[in-house]
């Protein structure tokens, strides 16, 4: 820690990320730019962020404080997990995974995040049409299992107008 002012350690989800401070404590902001711009805000010289790489969750985040001049880690879930587990941790809130996280990046060797610019915007574009296939798929999903809620109607029943008193 000494080379760092500051770790900070941060839990990604979809729609928002909690992070926790090694000297400032917990916060939460959105997983949008929006929130990326008043988390640098909040940021002092000379930190160090660590996250785990959570499917797509956590480029964003990644690329936008790595492209700002910020120190980023993202360490694998899975060491996260059993240093949580070392700790005996029974608890598991996205503020203490934040806290937890940070505690990992104090007490151990990360690795510093890097990748050109252009694969970060492509990617970028990548991940943005990921997630709007995604939403039409979980759309698609959805319809289909209402659609199986209501059944096939027989040609029996067409005749719908003694419901609607048509």
């Amino acid at each position: 820690m000494d080379k760092y002012t500051e770790i900070y350690g941060v839990d990604n989800s979809k729609d928002v990320f909690d992070y926790y401070g090694s000297k400032t404590g917990y916060g939460q902001f959105s997983n949008a730019e929006k929130g990326f711009t008043s988390f640098f805000k909040l940021l002092p010289k000379g930190v160090l962020v660590v996250m785990e790489a959570t499917g797509y969750y956590h480029y964003c985040l990644a690329a936008y404080l790595y492209n700002h001049g910020v120190k980023v880690s993202v360490v694998n879930p899975l060491s996260v997990k059993r240093f949580i587990q070392m700790k005996l941790s029974k608890v598991k809130t996205d503020k203490s995974d934040s806290k937890l996280i940070c505690e990992y990046g104090i007490q151990q060797e990360v690795p510093l995040y890097t990748a050109p610019k252009a694969v970060q915007s492509e990617c970028l574009q990548l991940f943005s049409l990921l997630a709007i296939y995604l939403k039409k798929l979980t759309s698609t999903k959805n319809k289909k299992k209402g659609e199986e809620v209501l059944g096939v109607p027989s040609d029996y029943n067409c005749n719908y107008g003694w419901f609607f008193k048509i």
